[in-house]
């Protein structure tokens, strides 16, 4: 379900929107509230990626190993898109314009544009605490992290327990068919 090309171009999609360069810490906040956005519209992330509690608020635990250069990115991926951190700072490599943003729908697209509408304006500190104060999914990990299930990203968002178990439930069994057709 994590892509590293859908990834990058939501990350691409959304430091063109703010000029080609964004603080590390305001892109990935962006990037968490577009899954969570997208969870709350249609009942899954667009990411597909594992959410983590750090001590900063809420991240995509793949989006930011490869933001801080931890994984190696495949051919097309995160280094095609996106220059290294420095100073705390990404930038976009070349433009991002819609028809090279072939991995992300117009759903993508309207969820995007979205959370920029809504959270683009903060600065990266406003929209760190923002998550802290209105993310009630997110626990401060004392100097850790720690898993978020989107169990508990669809009970913060007023989902039944009934209704978050099952779509928890759905995205898991999504994970496990993504598993196993990685494996072959």
């Amino acid at each position: 379900m994590f892509s590293e090309h859908k990834i990058a171009q939501m990350a691409a999609y959304l430091l063109n929107r703010r000029g080609g360069t964004m603080s590390h810490l305001k892109l990935m906040k962006l990037l968490y509230l577009a899954d969570r956005e997208a969870m709350d519209r249609f009942g899954m992330p667009i990411t597909g990626d594992h959410m983590v509690a750090m001590p900063h608020g809420p991240v995509l635990s793949m989006t930011l190993n490869h933001m801080d250069g931890n994984v190696e990115s495949s051919p097309g991926g995160w280094d095609e898109w996106i220059s290294d951190k420095e100073n705390h700072e990404l930038s976009l490599r070349h433009a991002a314009e819609r028809e090279q943003l072939d991995e992300l729908s117009d759903a993508d697209i309207e969820i995007l544009d979205a959370v920029w509408g809504r959270f683009g304006h903060m600065s990266r500190w406003e929209i760190r605490d923002y998550t802290h104060d209105n993310c009630p999914e997110w626990d401060d990990p004392d100097g850790s992290s720690k898993p978020i299930s989107p169990k508990d990203v669809f009970l913060a968002l007023g989902r039944s327990r009934e209704e978050a178990e099952m779509l928890d439930t759905d995205i898991e069994a999504e994970r496990s068919v993504d598993r196993l057709f990685a494996g072959l």
